[in-house]
């Protein structure tokens, strides 16, 4: 706004009414965008954009954790060309077929 107690203000009143119109056009805009931000879609809108944003990311760190074990156990029983590592593929699969057959024995017992 112009400073009235320094210099005369020598606008015409239409350039006044102009002005004001002008002002007032820009407020009811001003005053329109607050009321989108703050109406209550637009917040609970944005707030599930954010959830789903911070689900996504942490999906993806998950995945790529994951990811990374997998290859990493991959490679304890499996060589770079592919092949199985038959020194330590066969000891677990003992173990495995072992814990399956205490398993049975023990449900087996608590049937009878």
């Amino acid at each position: 706004m112009a400073d009235t107690s320094s210099t005369p203000d020598t606008r015409t009143p239409a350039q006044i009414e102009a002005d004001i119109k002008r002002r007032r056009e820009t407020l009811a805009e001003t005053l329109d965008e607050i009321g989108v931000r703050v109406h209550p879609k637009t917040i609970v809108g944005d707030a599930k954009a954010k959830v789903v944003s911070n689900i996504d990311h942490t999906l993806g760190r998950a995945y790529v954790g994951v990811n990374r074990v997998v290859t990493e156990v991959k490679g304890q029983f499996v060589t770079e060309e592919g092949t199985p590592r038959l020194e330590r593929v066969v000891p677990v699969a003992l173990v495995a077929v072992g814990i399956v057959g205490l398993l049975a024995l023990g449900s087996r017992r608590r049937k009878g």
